[in-house]
């Protein structure tokens, strides 16, 4: 007997709902040959009163089954059974199935390896703001810590302040305190932690018994068994102080402080407790950019310049950076560039119509001595080029490519904040040009002494540095190894240098790049809260996770996990999150197109050159009126929408997104397999981002382009039957219908889908609206970003006629007749080849750079 089993709410997860009253659906796929068995489907259960019991699924009609928009294995038949549930507060449970009332019980256990899963409901009830003491939710609360209630800035949550008192530094040597703060609701369901994975990045931590981490933390989330959330977060770069949170052995947080100042001061944590994780991180975060922006001097120089340089930048400058598609050195071209390699690569790309419009040149263009064990102690000699590698220099290098590659608008060039990985060559022209100090370093990498311009001449360095790079014809940096300021020993150093430097590198590429900067290797803590978190500048983009490894195989599910589940953070950030480069021509590439581009952030490729799966691009991109290549970046940036759920469960990684306005806006879920095995779930559409209960939407799958029914969200027919192979993936995105009323043909519901054939095709979408004209016509009036193939979802298409009901315009232009279809995947979706119809008809923009698509069509036909 060969079967498998899913369900809503799912095994082996923690689902919260907010009414008590649901439908669980379980979906068991059996071999053809056994589907006609009198199956049955069990959920053995237990309340919050620890008793088991059993509750018997019953079989599904045809009408009231989920979607599925994938292809399905042909040699299994799906099977659903449902059965309302009503529970008052928790649920544990677990399912079994059998194909005979005379057979023995199988369990989802043996069968999957799937674990018990958790209901859990939170209703929403009215909201006391005092109702709640910190000593409630923290278990043995250290009394010795100074705890505060605090007014907090998102509706629904509570809020303290916890402040820990630590001793001054002592001399050069920074003093450290490990203070217990207690145990979060005497013991948490699950926990969710951002550590620092590495001295440079953040990753993901998770658990669901006793509190235990391997590394500090800047912020750990902890849910009941009430529903009920409880986010810590560490908050440092103030006063010299940074505070990060541990476990101790037997479950305890611990507050971890470092202070490098020379006076006693404190370690700040800040808690907040609500009924959802977004809406008590967001709590702390906003009390935390209150916090640092309060310990700014807003008549300082830096404070005056930052202004002033934030109010030159333009919107439209954020569009041409952040759109276009990127290009990077360093996977590509090895790491010991010349200026032949990168004029051949960026010829190869236009060999094969890939027209990218940021290229970076990363490491390794550099003078550099070389001299150390590795690259953390090589030092940089001076501003130009690698002279072997570089004979006619930089400049010369640029106004090559830019003379042949017009297209190309920005070229980046990389370095590290301090110079080079090891900073500064101590024999170097660099080094007899500007004042410099040698400092110590401890990490697991960076080791002992490197010299760094001293504080006097950072600002010459950086202004005389961007200054010959601006000469050069380089218009952006991307600017690494930031956290080196964190290995620092010296408390002094780490004290008098570094927000020097940050604040310096920032008003220096503002004055002379003005957003076109990288931030890079940057998760250090203190980087986070000085540099990251204010807002009294313009968005910065910062890489999100540490690198894509293209030959380490494990490393990519990790690698998409890993900034679904940091996004969850840096969404509060002032910054656009970058999820790195990654190559097409790759066995992970359509995995990791996916997440870039529900990431929100930039797509760079790294491709070898002559090797780039020029359908993929794609799938990313599209042209605009005027031919620059775009990207479709969706307005709220992706991240996970299961927070709790771990990289070593048997899950489908949900990376939530949206874009449009609210309401009237798109909900994307992109789902990725980042387990070993095959993975199957039932993912109601309520858990897309932004979907409101009263509207009706259909879902449309990427990859084979199937339609759900016109539904709300509450139908059988929204919950998606989702299957995935290992390291597969998908991305699904659901468009608000309007409805229409034929006197002939009833209801007729239309839906503007955007783009087709690109993945988050809908980000195209510039604005839309549509109406019923008292001609008795539907008009469609859309303007998207890109030319592609528009597609229009009208449930009445399969009784209409192309050339009988339908007009439709570019730019006031009639489209040619052959550019217009049904779509093969689902006979509801008219596409219109926009892209084809430009070209054929030699359309003109003119100052604009949009496709204004109208559409009239006939719902009153007989």
């Amino acid at each position: 007997m060969e079967a498998k089993i899913s369900s809503y709410p799912p095994a082996g997860q923690v689902t919260q709902l907010k009414e008590n009253s649901f439908s669980f659906i379980a979906l068991l796929e059996v071999k053809n040959e056994d589907a006609q068995d009198p199956w049955e489907v069990a959920v053995w259960h237990s309340s919050a009163d620890g008793c088991w019991t059993e509750t018997l699924l019953s079989p599904s009609s045809a009408t009231d089954c989920p979607s599925s928009l994938q292809i399905n294995s042909p040699a299994y038949t799906p099977l659903y059974f449902c059965a309302p549930f009503s529970v008052s507060s928790f649920l544990n449970f677990t399912l079994k199935f059998r194909n005979s009332p005379n057979q023995v019980w199988r369990w989802s256990r043996e069968a999957s390896g799937i674990t018990d899963g958790v209901v859990l409901i939170n209703p929403e009830i009215p909201f006391n703001e005092s109702a709640t003491e910190l000593s409630d939710i923290i278990r043995n609360l250290n009394p010795a810590l100074r705890v505060r209630a605090s007014t907090s800035q998102t509706p629904r949550t509570q809020l303290w302040t916890i402040n820990a008192s630590v001793d001054p530094a002592e001399g050069n040597r920074s003093t450290y305190k490990d203070v217990d703060l207690g145990i979060p609701w005497g013991g948490p369901l699950r926990y969710f932690a951002l550590v620092r994975h590495g001295s440079p990045w953040l990753g993901p931590r998770h658990g669901s018994s006793s509190f235990s981490l391997d590394k500090d933390a800047v912020m750990c989330s902890f849910l009941n068994h009430e529903g009920k959330h409880l986010v810590l977060l560490g908050v440092s770069g103030r006063e010299n102080v940074m505070t990060l949170l541990r476990s101790s052995d037997s479950g305890y947080v611990k507050i971890h402080i470092q202070n490098d100042a020379e006076s006693e001061t404190s370690g700040l944590v800040l808690a907040a407790v609500g009924d959802d994780f977004e809406s008590a991180i967001a709590a702390v975060m906003y009390h935390a950019r209150t916090v640092v922006l309060a310990t700014e001097n807003e008549d300082s120089e830096f404070t005056r310049e930052l202004q002033s340089l934030t109010h030159d930048v333009k919107p439209e400058w954020y569009e041409n950076w952040y759109d276009g598609l990127g290009y990077c050195t360093w996977n590509a071209l090895g790491q010991r560039l010349t200026d032949e390699k990168i004029i051949d690569a960026v010829e190869a790309l236009s060999k094969d119509h890939i027209s990218i419009s940021t290229l970076i040149i990363d490491d390794n263009w550099q003078d550099i001595d070389y001299k150390g064990d590795d690259q953390y102690h090589y030092g940089w000699n001076g501003f130009e080029a690698e002279p072997k590698a570089f004979p006619s220099g930089l400049k010369d290098t640029v106004s090559r490519i830019r003379s042949k590659h017009p297209s190309i608008q920005s070229i980046v060039v990389w370095h590290a904040l301090l110079g080079y990985w090891g900073g500064i060559s101590g024999g170097g022209e660099l080094a007899k040009t500007y004042k410099t100090v040698q400092v110590d370093r401890e990490d697991s990498n960076a080791k002992g002494p490197m010299i760094i311009v001293d504080k006097e001449d950072i600002s010459k360095f950086y202004n005389d540095f961007y200054k010959f790079l601006s000469d050069c014809g380089i218009d952006g940096v991307k600017t690494d190894v930031q956290y080196m300021i964190d290995t620092w020993v010296s408390a002094e150093h780490r004290r008098e240098l570094t927000e020097k430097y940050l604040d310096t590198w920032m008003i220096a590429a503002l004055r002379h790049f003005s957003i076109r900067a990288i931030s890079c290797m940057s998760q250090a803590p203190q980087l986070l809260f000085h540099q990251q978190l204010p807002r009294n500048r313009p968005i910065m983009l910062v890489r999100n996770s540490d690198d894509f490894y293209p030959d380490i195989p494990d490393s990519h599910p990790w690698h998409i996990f890993c900034n679904a589940h940091n996004s969850l953070f840096t969404q509060h950030l002032n910054i656009l999150p970058d999820w790195d480069m990654f190559q097409t021509d790759h066995e992970f590439a359509g995995f990791h197109a996916a997440a870039r581009c529900l990431s929100g952030g930039p797509i760079y490729i790294t491709d070898v050159p002559g090797k780039h799966d020029v359908d993929l691009i794609n799938q990313m991109t599209g042209p605009t009126p005027r031919g620059q290549t775009v990207i479709f970046r969706p307005s709220v940036v992706g991240k996970s929408i299961d927070p709790y759920t771990s990289y070593d469960e048997p899950a489908i990684l949900k990376i939530g997104s949206y874009n449009g306005r609210a309401v009237t806006g798109t909900p994307v879920l992109g789902v990725f397999n980042t387990s070993r095995q095959h993975l199957k779930e039932l993912i109601p559409l309520s858990r897309f981002p932004g979907v409101l209960s009263t509207t009706k939407y259909v879902v449309r799958a990427h990859r084979s382009g199937l339609i759900t029914p016109v539904s709300y969200p509450s139908s059988p027919a929204a919950t998606l039957a989702v299957s995935l192979g290992v390291r597969d993936y998908d991305i699904f995105t659901a468009f608000p219908v309007t409805q229409f009323q034929s006197e002939t043909n009833g209801r007729i519901y239309i839906a503007n889908l955007g783009l087709i054939g690109k993945m988050t095709g809908a980000a195209a979408i510039l604005t839309y609206q549509s109406e019923l004209l008292h001609t008795g016509r539907v008009f469609f009036d859309t303007r998207l970003k890109a030319l592609g193939v528009l597609g229009v979802y009208i449930s009445g298409l399969p009784d209409m006629s192309i050339e009988r009901d339908f007009m439709i315009t570019v730019l006031g232009e009639p489209i040619p007749t052959h550019t217009v279809s049904i779509n093969a995947a689902d006979e509801h979706v008219l596409n219109i080849d926009v892209e084809t119809a430009w070209k054929e008809t030699g359309l003109d923009s003119g100052w604009s750079n949009e496709a204004e698509i109208k559409v009239y069509f006939d719902i009153e036909h007989p």
